[in-house]
C-alpha cells in the first residue's frame, strides 16, 4: 500500500474561531485505538464540544465525539472517551502557565490526517465577550461588500 502524502481534513471546529480569540495553535498527535482510526478514515468525527485538560503534565483531550466503527466488534471503543495528545514537553509547559491564566482555554480547532497519521490542531484561546462576536461579524460582512464593489467596478471597466 502506497504511503499517504500531505493532509486530509476530517473534522473542524468553526465555532471555536467565532466563540474564541486565538492567541497560538499548536499541532499534536493523538493516542488512539484501531477502530477509532477506522472510523476516522471514514471521515467521522465531531470536535464541537471538545476541550484539551493538563493532567500530571500530559494533555488529555475530552469531549470529541467519533462514532463508532461500524463493523467493529466487541473491540470498538467508547465515542467520547479522553484521548492522549502527544506535545513536547516544552509546549506542554507553556500550553499550562499560559491557560491558568483568567479567561485562557485550550480548544481544538481541527482533525486530520497528516502523512497517514492522525493529528488534532489545538489552540490557546481566550474567549470573546458578545460584543466582540457582532464586531467580527459587522467587520466580515464589510470586507464581502468591499470586494463586491471592487468586482462590480472591475467588471464595468472591462466591458
Amino acid at each position: 500500500m502506497a504511503k499517504e502524502k500531505g493532509r486530509k481534513l476530517i473534522a473542524q471546529n468553526k465555532k471555536a474561531r467565532h466563540d474564541y480569540h486565538i492567541l497560538d495553535t499548536y499541532e499534536a498527535g493523538l493516542v488512539l485505538t484501531g477502530t477509532e482510526v477506522k472510523s476516522l478514515r471514514q471521515g467521522r468525527a465531531s470536535l464541537v464540544d471538545g476541550f484539551v485538560q493538563l493532567d500530571d503534565h500530559e494533555a488529555w483531550l475530552h469531549n470529541v465525539h467519533v462514532p463508532e466503527y461500524s463493523q467493529g466488534t466487541w473491540t470498538n471503543h467508547s465515542a467520547r472517551r479522553k484521548r492522549k495528545l502527544l506535545l513536547h514537553r516544552e509546549e506542554i509547559d507553556k500550553l499550562a502557565a499560559k491557560s491558568q491564566e483568567t479567561g485562557h482555554t485550550i480548544v481544538p480547532l481541527a482533525l486530520y490526517f497528516k502523512d497517514g497519521r492522525a493529528k488534532v490542531e489545538i489552540a490557546l484561546a481566550r474567549g470573546k465577550k458578545e460584543y466582540d462576536k457582532r464586531q467580527t461579524l459587522r467587520e466580515k460582512q464589510d470586507r464581502r461588500e468591499a470586494e463586491r464593489v471592487i468586482s462590480a467596478v472591475r467588471r464595468k471597466e472591462r466591458a
